[in-house]
């Protein structure tokens, strides 16, 4: 296939676990010829900071394809359904004791720190038309309805670039969904082992040094 943009993960992936982003990998994407998307399940003004720091392009998906935007000063489009996350929330509130994260500026999804057990949340959670995802730093009860990779199919037919022509690169469980719309999926070394069971490509190094190698071994660098 031809490779006509990119979408890449930012903690876990282009960051190691203390948040430090890899100067190597920004110095490769930065070196691309093609179109790089950031997605993340951070907050929007999170992913719009890192994609000045990094330099690739203002396109980014934000809480786990709860948001997107595409220019910079521009608005947040909003896929998700907060409502919905936020009756599941009372749900969790009547077995554990949760800690919200940055809620106010979260306009898709709710964030929680992992201060319970995932697959007790899960089943309580069944019935609510939500997702419940680890991203590896914390808890997202999320809209059913969206994705990373329901993101993608966003972006690329507004871009005009086939979802299928893309590279994802990711860590976590919340990529799983980018890598089955995208082309190609590449899990880095120190990837979630479900991320690395629907992976095209498992690197042999970890974080950045793993999109790095990526990126060389797939001739885009």
């Amino acid at each position: 296939m031809e490779i006509r943009a990119v979408a890449v993960d930012i903690d876990g992936t282009l960051t190691d676990r203390k948040r430090s982003l890899n100067c190597r990998a920004v110095e490769a994407l930065r070196r691309l010829e093609i179109p790089v998307v950031l997605a993340t399940g951070n907050i929007s003004c999170f992913a719009r900071t890192a994609a000045k720091l990094i330099g690739v392009s203002d396109i980014v998906i934000c809480e786990n394809g709860g948001v997107v935007r595409f220019e910079y000063d521009g608005d947040d489009i909003v896929l998700g359904n907060k409502e919905k996350c936020y009756r599941a929330l009372e749900a969790l509130k009547e077995r554990f004791d949760v800690i919200l994260l940055d809620d106010s500026y979260r306009k898709a999804e709710i964030c929680l720190r992992r201060t319970f057990r995932k697959e007790e949340a899960e089943e309580i959670l069944r019935d609510y038309g939500v997702r419940l995802i680890d991203s590896g730093f914390a808890y997202h009860i999320i809209d059913d309805a969206v994705s990373k990779g329901e993101a993608l199919k966003f972006i690329a037919e507004s871009i005009g670039i086939d979802a299928e022509s893309f590279v994802a690169i990711g860590d976590s469980e919340n990529d799983v969904e980018l890598f089955e719309v995208a082309g190609i999926g590449v899990a880095v070394a120190n990837a979630h082992s479900k991320l690395k069971e629907v992976a095209d490509i498992v690197t042999s190094r970890p974080n950045g040094d793993g999109v790095v190698e990526a990126l060389e071994f797939l001739g885009l660098v």
